[in-house]
């Protein structure tokens, strides 16, 4: 039994914690193990739901205690208790989501899942809401420029998924959920260990949307309805010196928006309703081979490979986009301990894409000759090596530097440097910096298809590589305060453009042009955090932060659009001392910020104001808890607060005055929710 522990302690160091700034805390991870353990020690749990990384880069790290503060019913929703990370809408017509970490968008946020990267190109605008809620056992969020294993595009920082594994205990759970809105989800997943060494997870997910809304009456669905099929089956085979991870997934979805159907049936262009539907097939698969060549050492040698194909094809209104995405990962990881002090690691990759998109119209005021590439294929294979050393004095000290060496076969070699410093000069001060390089490669028009769903024309220039440096500072302190630990949190991050895909809302209103920068761009942002447990069973949380986000659009430096200055957060996390019932609320206030540069309209008054105000949002939940099952209730934006007129020109969407994408709020009022939560043979 302690070989086979030994084992998996450092087969789970090298699978699980591949990335090395994605070390967390052993009672968040069931990654991390204790030699004095046997393998029932692998399920390990946290009551606080959140912890900050202990490794030498800033971040937290999300149970499923945190996620199930709130619906959280896919990766979208899991950030609501979270003051870093930012989810809005891009536009109120399709439901395309992004996020938001250091002021920026989140094509900057490299996306992982399992510790490979996932979610790029097309699926970026609609990813937050491919993976359910309750598949997630961890979600990793590192803030910066993050470690050198998984590539060279992490440029404001990663996050990474962790499902729930073959390895956990056999059983079943099911959450099935309601909500106000009528969607309805049902979620079943199950463990089955075969024998000792073989365990299988099948995951599964349903939803649909199965009404129209229309809260503020525009004639346009506020959110569309979305119908949903996805299935997960992961397998894992523990040998001596040899493990097996693998599996593949299956998703489909149906999204329709656009114009209400009151019964109108002209034929006629401009009286037709304004439809758009989108129909996606993605499927993924993925291998990890483990071998265990010293267990003293922890000498390891992995073979990671992942694949997808991404097809999806849309219409909006009378313009069809069709796109078609594969993406071929591989990475051959070898790490060492050298004595109790230094780490070693290095490795290969080869990341190959392709992506082949048509986008054609039978309109004729519709020219998209602009647009580069049009009907055509883009192809980029990339294969590159890394090399990473980490120092580790007793805790106190901390150094990882990495440097990658990548060749494009579009953009050409490049190095990717990135340094993490950790330090303790005091058990309760733990003091970070760091500073690293990224590069994106960008996929505009799959990755900014939803822009399509408005009236303005789309340029799209011959884009470059995307190039950007990135900062930080960070001081964590754990401060002993009337029997109980006060735990706070202060950062700053620059992140400084060399090259830059801009989207250009502002040169023209009646346009949208997606160049390379010309000029400066940039981001600070400040945050501070603090968590305080008031009593047993009662948690407070407060954060607040600070951006100041600017790029060049037409050769001025400004403020970028849509982008809230300043963002408060203030939670509080109560459960009864029985454990029976739990009680959370949330209130976030979102700072304001610019509006792109607007137009006069025929009778004289402007299309929407120069800036957006600060509104408020309180959420809440109630969980009864039982033996082997739970029931929540709960509501979101319970102050009802809704963004006026979120589609420009709803009246006319054929003409080139129709918008969905100045959207700074939400786009519907307050929603109440009812979910429960099974647990089938599980202990």
């Amino acid at each position: 039994m302690k070989k086979k522990t030994i084992m998996l302690t450092a087969l789970s160091a090298l699978l699980c914690g591949h990335a090395a700034a994605q070390h967390v805390h052993a009672a968040d991870s069931s990654c991390m193990t204790s030699k004095d353990h046997g393998l029932k020690e692998l399920k390990v749990t946290s009551k606080s739901g959140m912890r900050r990384m202990v490794g030498p880069v800033n971040g937290v790290s999300i149970g499923r205690h945190e996620l199930f503060k709130a619906a959280c019913c896919n990766l979208g929703e899991s950030f609501t208790t979270n003051p870093s990370v930012d989810v809005s809408y891009s536009d109120a017509a399709t439901g395309a989501k992004q996020i938001r970490l250091l002021g920026l968008s989140g094509t900057y946020v490299q996306m992982l899942t399992e510790n490979l990267p996932n979610y790029r190109g097309a699926a970026s605008p609609y990813a937050l809401g491919y993976v359910p809620g309750p598949w997630m056992k961890n979600i990793s969020v590192s803030k910066g420029c993050s470690s050198v294993k998984n590539g060279y595009e992490a440029i404001t920082g990663q996050i990474n998924i962790d499902f729930l594994k073959p390895e956990d205990v056999d059983g079943m759970e099911v959450n099935l959920f309601g909500d106000s809105k009528s969607r309805i989800e049902a979620n079943i997943t199950g463990n089955i260990h075969l024998n000792r060494r073989l365990s299988t997870v099948l995951l599964t997910h349903y939803e649909n949307s199965f009404d129209e809304h229309d809260g503020n009456g525009d004639g346009f669905y506020d959110q569309p309805r979305v119908r949903q099929w996805h299935v997960d089956n992961r397998w894992q085979w523990a040998g001596d010196h040899y493990i097996f991870h693998g599996g593949a997934s299956w998703l489909k979805e149906r999204r329709l928006g656009g114009q209400l159907n009151h019964g109108q049936n002209q034929s006629s262009l401009p009286h037709t309703l304004y439809n758009i539907e989108q129909n996606t097939d993605r499927y993924e698969g993925y291998m990890k081979h483990a071998f265990i060549l010293d267990h003293e050492h922890g000498t390891n040698v992995a073979l990671l490979t992942s694949a997808s194909l991404h097809e999806q094809t849309a219409d909006y209104g009378m313009k069809h986009l069709y796109i078609n995405e594969k993406n071929v990962y591989a990475s051959l990881v070898f790490e060492t301990n050298i004595g109790h002090v230094h780490n070693f690691s290095a490795g290969a990759s080869f990341n190959h894409d392709y992506s082949s998109q048509s986008i054609e119209s039978r309109a004729q005021r519709y020219d998209y000759s602009s647009l580069i590439p049009l009907n055509s294929a883009l192809r980029e294979s990339t294969p590159g090596v890394y090399a990473q050393y980490t120092l580790n004095l007793d805790h106190r000290l901390t150094v990882m530097a990495g440097l990658r060496a990548d060749h494009s076969s579009l953009y050409g070699t490049f190095l990717t440097p990135r340094l993490h410093v950790k330090w303790m000069p005091h058990d309760i001060v733990s003091l970070r910096l760091s500073a690293g390089k990224g590069y994106r490669t960008v996929f505009a028009l799959a990755e900014n298809s939803y822009l399509l769903a408005g009236g303005r024309s789309l340029t799209i220039d011959d884009l470059r590589q995307e190039e950007a440096w990135n900062y930080g500072a960070s001081a964590a302190l754990n401060i002993p305060l009337w029997g109980k630990t006060l735990k706070m949190n202060a950062e700053y991050y620059y992140t400084r453009f060399s090259n830059q895909a801009v989207v250009d809302y502002d040169s023209d209103p009646h346009a949208i042009h997606i160049a390379n920068l010309d000029g400066r761009s940039y981001s600070h942002t400040m945050q501070i955090d603090a968590s305080y447990p008031v009593f047993d069973g009662l948690t407070l949380t407060a954060a607040y932060r600070l951006s100041d986000v600017k790029c060049t659009y037409g050769g001025r430096l400004m403020t970028k659009p849509l982008t809230n200055r300043y963002k408060g957060l203030f939670t509080a996390s109560y459960k009864t001392p029985l454990e029976l019932w739990q009680f959370d609320v949330t209130f976030q206030l979102n700072g304001g910020g610019r509006m792109p540069q607007p137009y006069v309209t025929d009778d004289g008054t402007l299309s929407w104001q120069t800036s957006f105000p600060a509104f408020g949002q309180l959420s809440a939940q109630v969980t009864r808890w039982f033996r082997h099952w739970s029931v929540y209730v709960g509501g979101e934006n319970l102050t009802a607060y809704r963004q006026k007129n979120p589609i420009i020109g709803a009246s006319d969407p054929w003409s080139q005055t129709f918008d969905p994408t100045m959207i700074w709020g939400p786009v519907h009022g307050a929603m109440a929710y009812m979910g429960v939560r099974i647990n089938i043979g599980k202990k």
